[in-house]
Order: C-alpha cells, then sequence, then structure tokens
C-alpha cells in the first residue's frame, strides 16, 4: 500500500448557528491512489470548500451524470451517492446544514436544492467567493472554522425575517425520524402531529425535497454506512440487522440504489475508507 497521510479535524459552529449548522469538518488527505470517492446521502445537505484543487464532482455514481469543477459546492437532499473524482489528494473544509437551516442560510427550502450540486457562489452571492477566499487565506483549522461561523452568521443575518419560517410540524417530523434513524412509521409520526399522513408527506416533500418513508429510508442507509465504515467494520449480516433492514439481502438492495454499487464491489472501490 502506499503512503499516506489523512488529518481530518471537527468542530461545532457557533452557539447560534447549531439550529442550521450540525458540524464543520477539515481535512487533508494526500497519497491515497487515484479514483472516485461515493459521498453517501444523509440526513444533512453538505458544502465542500476546496483548499486546493477544484472539485471534480457527478450527482450520481456510475450513472453517466455529468462530472462538473466546483471551487466550492453546495449538495441539496440526495437520494445517491455523489461521485468525487480525486487524484489521491483531498483538501479542504466540509460543512453540514441540516435541510431545515436550508431557509436561513440559503434563503430558500432544502426542496429548491434536491438532488443538485450548486456551485456556492449561487446561493451566497458575494459571501460565497469571500469565504473561499478567506478559507485559503487562513492558516490554521482554528482560523478557518472562525471564518465559517463569521460567514455563515452574516448569511443568516442577511435573510432575516424576509424568509418564511418551515412549519413547526414538519421540523417535528423530522426531528423524530432522524432521532429513530429512520426506524418509526410514518403514520405514527403524522398521527402524532395531528396530520394525515398523506398531508405529511407533501408538506413534508414540499420543504425537504424526498417524501418522509424516502428520508427514512436515507437514515437506514446512512447508520449502515457508518457501520461499514468504522475502523473494526461489522459483517454485512450484521450492519443490516443493526441498521434496521429486515435482512442482509434488503440491506444489498437499498445500498445498491443509494451508491450504485453492490456492498462488495463499493468496499473494493473506495480508496478513501479509513481516511479519518
Amino acid at each position: 500500500m502506499e503512503d499516506h497521510t489523512a488529518t481530518r479535524v471537527e468542530a461545532r459552529p457557533a452557539p447560534a448557528l447549531r439550529r442550521y449548522v450540525g458540524s464543520y469538518i477539515g481535512f487533508d488527505l494526500r497519497g491515497f491512489p487515484a479514483g472516485v470517492h461515493g459521498g453517501p446521502p444523509g440526513r444533512m445537505l453538505t458544502t465542500v470548500i476546496s483548499l486546493s484543487d477544484p472539485l471534480e464532482m457527478a450527482a450520481g455514481v456510475d450513472d453517466g451524470a455529468p462530472v462538473n469543477r466546483f471551487d466550492s459546492v453546495a449538495g441539496g437532499p440526495m437520494c445517491r451517492s455523489v461521485a468525487i473524482h480525486h487524484d489521491g489528494r483531498q483538501h479542504g473544509v466540509q460543512v453540514s446544514l441540516t435541510p431545515l437551516g436550508a431557509r436561513a442560510v440559503y434563503g430558500m427550502p432544502a426542496a429548491a436544492l434536491a438532488h443538485q450540486l450548486v456551485p456556492l457562489d449561487a446561493l451566497l452571492g458575494s459571501l460565497g467567493a469571500e469565504l473561499t477566499d478567506r478559507l485559503r487565506a487562513a492558516t490554521s483549522w482554528t482560523a478557518r472554522f472562525a471564518v465559517l461561523d463569521e460567514v455563515f452568521l452574516l448569511a443568516v443575518g442577511r435573510c432575516g425575517d424576509r424568509v418564511p419560517r418551515v412549519r413547526p410540524e414538519v421540523a417535528e417530523a423530522w426531528r423524530r425520524l432522524a432521532a429513530a434513524r429512520g426506524r418509526v412509521q410514518v403514520g405514527a409520526v403524522a398521527a402524532e402531529l395531528g396530520w394525515s399522513r398523506r398531508y405529511l408527506t407533501e408538506r413534508f416533500r414540499d420543504e425537504v425535497g424526498l417524501s418522509p418513508k424516502t428520508f427514512a429510508r436515507v437514515l437506514r442507509f446512512e447508520h449502515a454506512h457508518e457501520l461499514a465504515t468504522a475502523h473494526d467494520p461489522l459483517p454485512w449480516a450484521a450492519v443490516a440487522t443493526l441498521s434496521g433492514y429486515a435482512d442482509q439481502a434488503h440491506l444489498v438492495r437499498d445500498w445498491g440504489e443509494f451508491t450504485g454499487r453492490s456492498p462488495t464491489v463499493w468496499r473494493r472501490g473506495e480508496v478513501l475508507l479509513g481516511a479519518g
């Protein structure tokens, strides 16, 4: 195996941002084999700002989706992994944004970004370009995380009261589904909120870009992916059981839908596994 180094530094955003932003992650991966990294779907929207060469990304793996270059990119809610083409080096910052925070930061519902990769400048305007420039000029992870706080607080302040708030029932449905990692009946959540399942599905899809049922499937896959990428990964049958699948065959079907590959093919081709 080639020698490689992997740095991963995580930080929480400023308290005023934590309703909207889950985490900041700085990463510097060097010396890995070139390949295609699959960025999996999950509960959060992912924004990545490159600190080196532009990112080469497609909104799907092995499905003919066009590869585009981004200095910084925001991904909407997804049902498929995104393909990140790399030469063995990845250096940048990742921001995890809640779907319900998209209005506060970007001024639009997450549904407007569903299944898309969008240049960050298109959402934040001049603030997006400023963010990239300042992150690249900073010389430490601490300084970069401070820049993220400052710029995202400016973005939230700019949206202010001009952007309608998320309906509290939709926010609560998202919270309950996420807390249960998708292992909850959508009909039961709707009943507890005093809505019909159909009405919840329509309102949830209008805001998040996915139906509650699909979002629950994404959450189960997210849990399985976390288990499969652990330093000491479990057998696939155990991964299936712990993440709420009926059996291993059920996991294999969903894994293929969300990644474009079977679990074994995915593991064999994912050269950044174990990168931190």
